[in-house]
């Protein structure tokens, strides 16, 4: 975890900030794995199917899925998706993220079930500088996302583009001082 110390407002201790990395931290060729995992359930599965107005049986309808090739539901893909890319969020881009710019290459090579843990890993796959946005700079990343089992489960290329460490902080504005009342 990074973190960014500063004073406490009116309190005289330091608070850590938990913050991603930024592009001048991201390293090429390094794997960093999120943790802890996340095991999904059919709740979620329902869920995000519903909200999505996803009427797909395959999430939806257990007897019809049983009779279906893998025999039950499957969890949405596009949750797959969206908690395989939320899992690495903490640890590589809260706070220095300016965009998220594209996703390629995603594939879901087995299914991922009710009860499965995911667990999620990123390499990253290449960075730039911005050439027309100074202190900014495009990293791509590589998601990988596992079972339990070790599994893969989902695949997904994500492009991003971040802020420098020395940008970023020219951009804060002054934290106002002020009091806290209990």
């Amino acid at each position: 975890m990074t973190t960014n110390a500063v004073p406490g407002p009116g309190t005289g201790r330091r608070v850590i900030e938990q913050r991603g990395l930024y592009f001048d931290e991201l390293d090429e060729g390094v794997l960093y794995a999120h943790r802890p995992g996340r095991t999904v359930t059919e709740t979620d599965n329902v869920l995000f199917t519903t909200m999505t107005m996803n009427t797909q049986a395959l999430h939806l309808d257990a007897a019809w899925s049983a009779g279906q090739p893998f025999g039950q539901r499957l969890m949405n893909s596009m949750f797959t998706l969206a908690t395989l890319v939320g899992q690495s969020v903490a640890q590589l881009t809260q706070g220095t993220i300016i965009a998220q710019l594209g996703l390629t290459d995603v594939s879901f090579p087995h299914p991922l079930y009710h009860g499965d843990t995911l667990y999620t890993e990123t390499a990253i796959t290449g960075k730039r500088l911005s050439s027309s946005r100074p202190g900014q700079g495009i990293v791509t990343m590589q998601h990988t996302g596992r079972n339990q089992d070790g599994v893969v489960v989902a695949l997904a290329t994500r492009s991003c583009l971040m802020w420098t460490r020395d940008a970023h902080a020219s951009q804060q504005e002054p934290v106002e001082k002020g009091t806290i009342e209990a």
